[in-house]
Protein backbone atom coordinates (compact mmCIF):
# COMPACT_ATOMS: atom_id res chain seq x y z
CA UNK A 1 0.00 0.00 0.00
CA UNK A 2 1.11 3.62 -1.12
CA UNK A 3 0.60 6.49 1.74
CA UNK A 4 -0.13 9.28 -1.33
CA UNK A 5 -1.83 8.43 -4.60
CA UNK A 6 -1.08 10.81 -7.83
CA UNK A 7 -3.18 13.83 -8.58
CA UNK A 8 -6.39 13.43 -10.52
CA UNK A 9 -10.18 13.62 -10.75
CA UNK A 10 -13.13 10.92 -10.55
CA UNK A 11 -15.80 12.18 -12.69
CA UNK A 12 -19.38 10.70 -11.67
CA UNK A 13 -21.73 10.12 -8.97
CA UNK A 14 -20.48 8.38 -5.95
CA UNK A 15 -22.28 5.12 -5.21
CA UNK A 16 -22.70 2.95 -2.23
CA UNK A 17 -22.87 -0.54 -1.51
CA UNK A 18 -23.78 -1.74 2.15
CA UNK A 19 -23.22 -5.41 2.06
CA UNK A 20 -25.93 -7.05 4.60
CA UNK A 21 -25.99 -10.54 3.31
CA UNK A 22 -24.11 -12.40 6.15
CA UNK A 23 -26.05 -15.77 7.95
CA UNK A 24 -25.22 -14.33 11.41
CA UNK A 25 -23.32 -17.66 12.31
CA UNK A 26 -20.79 -15.97 14.93
CA UNK A 27 -23.50 -13.67 16.40
CA UNK A 28 -26.29 -16.59 16.46
CA UNK A 29 -28.69 -14.71 14.76
CA UNK A 30 -28.92 -12.45 11.69
CA UNK A 31 -26.70 -9.21 13.56
CA UNK A 32 -27.79 -6.71 10.59
CA UNK A 33 -31.37 -6.73 11.66
CA UNK A 34 -30.90 -6.96 15.45
CA UNK A 35 -31.86 -3.90 17.06
CA UNK A 36 -29.76 -0.77 18.32
CA UNK A 37 -30.27 2.14 19.71
CA UNK A 38 -34.02 2.23 18.26
CA UNK A 39 -33.33 1.92 14.95
CA UNK A 40 -31.69 -2.02 13.16
CA UNK A 41 -28.30 -2.12 12.97
CA UNK A 42 -28.60 -2.18 9.06
CA UNK A 43 -30.32 1.38 9.53
CA UNK A 44 -27.49 3.12 10.67
CA UNK A 45 -25.23 1.88 7.77
CA UNK A 46 -27.88 2.83 5.30
CA UNK A 47 -28.69 6.05 6.77
CA UNK A 48 -24.82 7.07 6.89
CA UNK A 49 -24.23 6.17 3.02
CA UNK A 50 -27.57 7.80 2.29
CA UNK A 51 -26.23 11.36 3.86
CA UNK A 52 -22.56 10.47 2.17
CA UNK A 53 -23.31 9.32 -1.86
CA UNK A 54 -25.79 9.53 -4.63
CA UNK A 55 -26.75 6.31 -4.40
CA UNK A 56 -26.99 3.08 -2.05
CA UNK A 57 -27.27 -0.73 -3.17
CA UNK A 58 -28.43 -2.76 -0.06
CA UNK A 59 -27.20 -6.66 -0.63
CA UNK A 60 -29.62 -8.56 1.81
CA UNK A 61 -30.03 -12.61 2.39
CA UNK A 62 -32.26 -14.17 -0.17
CA UNK A 63 -35.46 -14.48 2.22
CA UNK A 64 -34.69 -10.51 2.65
CA UNK A 65 -34.82 -9.40 -0.80
CA UNK A 66 -38.51 -8.40 -0.80
CA UNK A 67 -38.55 -6.62 1.72
CA UNK A 68 -39.07 -2.31 2.09
CA UNK A 69 -35.86 -0.75 2.28
CA UNK A 70 -36.56 2.86 1.95
CA UNK A 71 -33.06 4.23 2.48
CA UNK A 72 -31.91 2.00 -0.26
CA UNK A 73 -31.89 2.65 -4.08
CA UNK A 74 -31.63 -0.84 -5.15
CA UNK A 75 -32.12 -4.05 -2.71
CA UNK A 76 -30.47 -7.01 -4.29
CA UNK A 77 -29.92 -10.94 -2.33
CA UNK A 78 -26.44 -11.78 -1.59
CA UNK A 79 -23.96 -14.56 -2.13
CA UNK A 80 -22.60 -17.25 -0.42
CA UNK A 81 -19.14 -15.56 0.44
CA UNK A 82 -18.64 -11.76 0.71
CA UNK A 83 -16.91 -11.50 -2.73
CA UNK A 84 -20.07 -13.01 -4.43
CA UNK A 85 -22.20 -10.34 -2.58
CA UNK A 86 -20.07 -7.45 -3.39
CA UNK A 87 -20.17 -8.69 -7.22
CA UNK A 88 -24.12 -8.70 -6.88
CA UNK A 89 -24.17 -5.35 -5.07
CA UNK A 90 -21.78 -3.74 -7.79
CA UNK A 91 -23.81 -5.52 -10.95
CA UNK A 92 -26.88 -2.84 -10.32
CA UNK A 93 -24.44 -0.34 -9.48
CA UNK A 94 -25.23 2.45 -12.70
CA UNK A 95 -22.74 2.63 -15.07
CA UNK A 96 -21.81 5.80 -15.16
CA UNK A 97 -20.92 5.51 -11.35
CA UNK A 98 -17.22 6.84 -10.58
CA UNK A 99 -16.53 5.99 -7.19
CA UNK A 100 -17.85 2.67 -5.20
CA UNK A 101 -17.75 2.53 -1.49
CA UNK A 102 -18.46 -0.96 0.06
CA UNK A 103 -19.51 -0.51 3.60
CA UNK A 104 -19.95 -3.59 5.97
CA UNK A 105 -23.76 -2.99 7.38
CA UNK A 106 -22.45 -4.59 10.48
CA UNK A 107 -20.12 -1.31 11.23
CA UNK A 108 -23.15 0.75 12.24
CA UNK A 109 -20.89 3.43 13.70
CA UNK A 110 -19.01 5.27 10.71
CA UNK A 111 -19.53 8.85 10.23
CA UNK A 112 -20.60 10.84 7.09
CA UNK A 113 -16.95 12.50 7.94
CA UNK A 114 -14.85 8.95 7.16
CA UNK A 115 -17.19 8.43 4.35
CA UNK A 116 -16.19 11.98 3.01
CA UNK A 117 -12.14 11.01 3.68
CA UNK A 118 -12.67 8.14 1.58
CA UNK A 119 -14.16 9.33 -1.31
CA UNK A 120 -11.17 12.38 -1.40
CA UNK A 121 -8.68 9.77 -1.50
CA UNK A 122 -10.48 8.00 -4.45
CA UNK A 123 -10.76 11.84 -6.38
CA UNK A 124 -7.21 12.79 -6.06
CA UNK A 125 -6.49 9.69 -8.01
CA UNK A 126 -6.15 6.42 -5.64
CA UNK A 127 -7.36 3.18 -7.27
CA UNK A 128 -8.76 2.25 -3.47
CA UNK A 129 -8.90 3.89 0.20
CA UNK A 130 -9.04 2.01 3.08
CA UNK A 131 -9.95 2.94 6.73
CA UNK A 132 -7.53 1.85 9.15
CA UNK A 133 -6.62 2.12 13.09
CA UNK A 134 -3.27 1.23 14.94
CA UNK A 135 -3.17 -2.07 16.52
CA UNK A 136 -3.40 -1.82 20.40
CA UNK A 137 -3.19 -5.24 21.29
CA UNK A 138 0.07 -7.31 22.21
CA UNK A 139 0.54 -9.78 19.24
CA UNK A 140 1.89 -13.26 19.17
CA UNK A 141 2.36 -15.44 16.72
CA UNK A 142 0.85 -19.24 17.19
CA UNK A 143 4.43 -20.11 17.89
CA UNK A 144 4.89 -18.07 21.09
CA UNK A 145 7.20 -15.28 18.98
CA UNK A 146 6.15 -11.28 18.84
CA UNK A 147 4.36 -9.59 16.46
CA UNK A 148 5.81 -6.06 15.53
CA UNK A 149 2.33 -4.44 16.38
CA UNK A 150 4.09 -0.87 14.72
CA UNK A 151 4.37 -2.40 11.67
CA UNK A 152 0.28 -3.67 11.28
CA UNK A 153 -3.08 -1.52 11.26
CA UNK A 154 -6.55 -2.57 11.59
CA UNK A 155 -8.47 -2.44 8.45
CA UNK A 156 -12.48 -0.99 8.09
CA UNK A 157 -15.07 -0.20 5.59
CA UNK A 158 -16.12 1.60 4.02
CA UNK A 159 -13.32 0.94 1.52
CA UNK A 160 -13.95 3.52 -1.85
CA UNK A 161 -12.49 2.31 -5.12
CA UNK A 162 -12.61 4.14 -8.52
CA UNK A 163 -15.28 2.10 -9.51
CA UNK A 164 -13.54 0.98 -12.95
CA UNK A 165 -11.00 -0.87 -11.00
CA UNK A 166 -13.54 -2.52 -8.91
CA UNK A 167 -15.39 -3.73 -11.83
CA UNK A 168 -12.19 -4.80 -13.11
CA UNK A 169 -10.53 -6.85 -10.53
CA UNK A 170 -14.07 -8.45 -10.21
CA UNK A 171 -14.35 -9.72 -13.77
CA UNK A 172 -13.10 -12.62 -13.12
CA UNK A 173 -15.07 -13.42 -10.28
CA UNK A 174 -12.11 -13.97 -7.56
CA UNK A 175 -12.50 -14.89 -3.64
CA UNK A 176 -10.87 -12.46 -1.10
CA UNK A 177 -11.38 -10.88 2.40
CA UNK A 178 -12.19 -7.53 1.28
CA UNK A 179 -11.43 -5.90 -2.18
CA UNK A 180 -8.83 -3.29 -1.63
CA UNK A 181 -6.47 -6.84 -1.64
CA UNK A 182 -7.51 -7.75 -5.23
CA UNK A 183 -6.81 -3.96 -6.19
CA UNK A 184 -3.34 -4.14 -4.12
CA UNK A 185 -3.10 -7.58 -5.74
CA UNK A 186 -3.89 -6.10 -10.00
CA UNK A 187 -1.40 -3.39 -9.35
CA UNK A 188 -3.12 -0.86 -8.42
CA UNK A 189 -2.78 2.30 -6.36
CA UNK A 190 -4.41 1.61 -2.88
CA UNK A 191 -3.75 3.83 0.47
CA UNK A 192 -4.56 3.86 3.93
CA UNK A 193 -6.67 6.76 5.35
CA UNK A 194 -7.04 7.49 8.93
CA UNK A 195 -9.94 4.75 10.55
CA UNK A 196 -12.19 5.73 13.35
CA UNK A 197 -11.76 3.94 16.72
CA UNK A 198 -15.57 3.78 17.26
CA UNK A 199 -16.23 2.54 13.84
CA UNK A 200 -16.29 -1.19 15.37
CA UNK A 201 -17.40 -4.32 13.75
CA UNK A 202 -20.75 -5.79 15.37
CA UNK A 203 -19.15 -9.53 15.36
CA UNK A 204 -20.18 -10.86 18.68
CA UNK A 205 -23.47 -10.37 21.04
CA UNK A 206 -20.95 -8.27 23.06
CA UNK A 207 -20.09 -5.89 19.96
CA UNK A 208 -23.90 -4.96 19.99
CA UNK A 209 -23.53 -3.94 23.99
CA UNK A 210 -20.52 -1.98 22.82
CA UNK A 211 -22.36 -0.25 19.96
CA UNK A 212 -24.91 0.79 22.13
CA UNK A 213 -22.73 2.31 24.89
CA UNK A 214 -21.13 4.00 22.16
CA UNK A 215 -24.27 5.60 20.67
CA UNK A 216 -24.98 6.76 24.33
CA UNK A 217 -21.83 8.22 24.73
CA UNK A 218 -22.52 10.06 21.35
CA UNK A 219 -25.89 11.71 22.35
CA UNK A 220 -25.00 12.33 26.26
Amino acid sequence: MTSSPPSAHVPGPVWAVVVAGGSGSRFGALKQYEPLGGRRVLDWSLDVARSACDGVVLVVPEEQVDAPEPLADVVVGGAATRSGSVRAGLAVVPDEAGVVLVHDAARPLASRALFGTVVDAIAAGADAAVPAVAVTDTLRRLDGSPVDRSELVAVQTPQGFRAAALRAVHASEPEATDDASLIEAAGGCVVVVPGEVRNRKVTEPDDLVMAEALLAVGRS
